[in-house]
């Protein structure tokens, strides 16, 4: 194995390594929301269909049967829905194709419904921003380019503390909240 070679395995693990984190974090997150009556929301499973029945351990071997979708899908304390594509990188930037056509799609029509609809980004493993669709979509119209750094998003920063990720900071009227018996604080 050539000094390259191992540099990329080396990468590819960091990077797979540091979005099943990422992942982790949005799922502990999603149930601090959940428990304080905040968001009820979930990863979208990848549809796929098996190609053999399964062995005597449960395994089989499957295929996608369609584009990849978008990440999370809920509905926030009010009754509006909330759809979200989530991203992590370990680089400086964020490319706008990223997203699928698909996954695009999916966001531009929820909006056009009046779902809250965001990219959400995390460089490295403790820096989130929750970046409201129309910003990512008009990506090029907004930062005259096709790609975002931290400076250029610094306003959708949203707090995370002990592996939560306020996911909703700053849509949630907590007062409002707190006064049909919810005690959570966002």
């Amino acid at each position: 194995m050539t000094l390259e070679e191992y540099r990329r395995m080396t990468a590819g693990t960091r990077s797979r390594e540091a979005g099943a984190f990422f992942e982790d974090t949005i799922s502990a997150s999603l149930a601090w929301h959940e428990a304080r009556g905040l968001l009820k929301a979930d990863k979208t499973p990848e549809p796929m269909k098996p190609l053999h029945k399964p062995n005597k351990n449960g395994q089989f071997l499957a295929c996608y049967t369609k584009k990849a979708q978008v990440d999370f899908c809920g509905t926030m304390h009010g009754g509006r829905s909330v759809r979200f594509e989530a991203k992590q990188t370990d680089t400086d930037r964020f490319t706008r194709n990223r997203l699928t056509d698909e996954q695009m799609d999916d966001l531009r029509g929820h909006e056009k419904l009046g779902a809250l609809c965001f990219v959400l980004l995390c460089f490295g493993v403790d820096r989130f921003y929750r970046v409201p669709w129309n910003v990512w979509e008009n990506m090029k119209a907004v930062y005259g380019r096709q790609y975002v750094k931290e400076p250029d998003i610094a306003e959708y920063r949203i707090p995370s503390a002990s592996g939560v990720v306020k996911i909703l900071h700053g849509i949630l009227d907590v007062n409002e909240i707190n006064k049909g018996g919810n005690n959570g604080t966002i």
